[in-house]
């Protein structure tokens, strides 16, 4: 049995991110729900437990608890912020309330004699965010770590394997804070770190072909990076059972559709079909502006499609779809907050045709997703393929969409992206694309006065999506783009580049 982690979700909104930072270490971790049974717990045999943040209060009625008994397991527990403070209040030590709380980044001084922070500097930044705090570690507990505000910053105990972080290793801003899991993962829970995106590639493939049978199965094939790797990973469990329904909506960039026909249609083994039904999705779409509005329509819509050409190929019991983490998290799922409705999530209608939903990669992030396409041997340009939303350039139009303005914004953004490519930036930026503002403004071309769009440029830098900051493309390449767009494409008439990252910005527009 593969050595496994046990993440314990009481509700943070990194909680998945502490799942991923584990993978990368090469051990096996899953997460589940901090009320989980300790009976289940026992089943999966876990080398160690991370109790993740929360927002909640130890001490407000009904904060989540661990069962009890899971102290007693004699596995190595790692908290961290919540979960620090469910250790420090279940063993006697004291949990109070800032006056202002701690958030950001924070210098602090580790004890880096010991195995949890072996090859730490003995000072460091680390990442905060808290209001409690644990002000007092428990009796027979160590501290191992503190900041200027915060004495207890880590606290542990060798003889019960028992550990807590007040800060988040899991986030990029902790300086060393994979360093930190990597030393709880080997140093304390003994992993061998024999887990690999070929393992998960294999056992994906088992899990799915015991839940599939001899089912049909429908996948929404988009030809972007997400729905491709779930083709391929669906193909190996499915085999002919899998029908792969290309819907092209008329949002597509230019080309777009018939490069996927070209790529999927020839494949051994695969069942492709293109299904054109661009004037079904314009005419529902026809003077609606609201960015939440257009995703649901294109969501309804989606599934309509689907349905009509299931009963085309006679009853299919699931349907698939590409669906990863981070659209799950900004879909609102879970106790996350809304921020925008994902067609393949937040944007499905109430009823569906089908007796299951299949998303085969949604604990994934977008770089797992890539490793785990590269593993299926998958080629390498579409695995590394920028994202493309479901929705298409329908949240790239700023407000209603006509074809005029469908046509206005491909040639932009083919002009973008072949820029982009000649200048060698297309591995390097992770998202580049064109938005046709709703905003129209006086230009001079010709001696004339005009009066037409203005195109934003958007290009990110990220590894997962979760956050991403502005790509700072060399000005002699905007400028190049710039040229292009005004003089290769009309109704045009200025370009503007948008440097905000993500947070406080999303990285689409709509």
């Amino acid at each position: 049995m593969r050595e496994t982690v046990i993440v314990l979700d009481f509700g943070g909104q990194y909680n998945q991110l502490i799942a991923r930072r584990v993978r990368e270490q090469n051990v096996y971790c899953e997460i589940l729900p901090f009320s989980t049974v300790i009976e289940i717990i026992k089943e999966k045999k876990p080398i160690g437990l991370i109790f993740t943040g929360g927002p909640k209060s130890v001490y407000a009625p009904g904060a989540p608890r661990a069962e009890d008994m899971i102290y007693a397991l004699g596995v190595p527990i790692l908290g961290i912020c919540y979960g620090s403070q469910l250790i420090g209040m279940r063993y006697g030590g004291k949990v109070e309330r800032s006056h202002s709380g701690q958030y950001g980044k924070t210098d602090i001084s580790y004890r880096n004699t010991h195995p949890l922070f072996t090859g730490m500097d003995e000072k460091s930044v680390c990442w905060m965010s808290h209001m409690d705090a644990v002000s007092a570690a428990p009796d027979g507990f160590e501290v191992l770590a503190s900041t200027d505000t915060c004495p207890v910053a880590a606290f542990g105990r060798d003889g019960s394997r028992l550990y807590g972080v007040q800060f988040h290793p899991e986030v990029m801003h902790t300086q060393n804070g994979t360093q930190i899991l990597k030393n709880f993962l080997y140093n304390i829970c003994g992993a061998k770190g024999d887990w690999t995106m070929a393992n998960y590639a294999t056992t994906a493939v088992k899990e799915l072909c015991q839940k599939i049978g001899g089912k049909k199965v429908l996948l929404a094939l988009s030809g972007g990076v997400d729905s491709s790797v779930a083709a391929a990973l669906l193909s190996r469990a499915a085999g002919e059972n899998l029908t792969c329904i290309f819907v092209d909506h008329g949002l597509l960039r230019k080309n777009e559709g018939d490069e996927v026909e070209a790529v999927f249609a020839g494949e051994p083994g695969m069942k492709f079909i293109r299904v054109n039904a661009q004037k079904r999705f314009l005419d529902k779409l026809a003077g609606v502006s609201e960015p939440e509005a257009k995703r649901k329509i294109i969501g309804e819509e989606f599934i309509r499609v689907f349905e009509a050409e299931a009963k085309k190929i006679g009853h299919v019991d699931f349907l698939a779809q590409g669906t990863i983490y981070p659209d799950v998290i900004e879909s609102g799922k879970g106790d996350a907050a809304l921020i925008k409705s994902h067609h393949n999530v937040g944007g499905l209608p109430d009823h569906v045709d089908f007796d299951e939903i299949i998303e085969p990669l949604r604990d994934l992030f977008k770089d797992e997703v890539r490793a785990l396409g590269e593993e299926l041997g998958l080629p390498h340009s579409l695995v590394w393929r920028q994202p493309f939303p479901g929705p298409g350039l329908a949240i790239r139009v700023i407000g209603d969409i006509t074809e005029e303005k469908l046509a206005i914004l491909r040639e932009a953004d083919f002009i973008f992206r072949d820029e982009i490519a000649k200048a060698g930036l297309n591995e390097h930026i992770w998202q580049y694309f064109a938005v046709l503002t709703g905003m129209r403004s006086v230009g001079v071309m010709g001696d004339e006065r005009t009066y037409d769009y203005t195109i934003a440029l958007r290009g990110v830098t990220s590894v997962d999506g979760m956050t991403a900051d502005w790509a700072r493309i060399p000005h002699d390449v905007l400028e190049k783009i710039s040229n292009r767009i005004i003089n290769e494409v009309k109704h045009v008439n200025r370009i503007v580049y948008d440097i905000t990252s993500k947070p406080p910005a999303t990285i689409e527009w709509e």
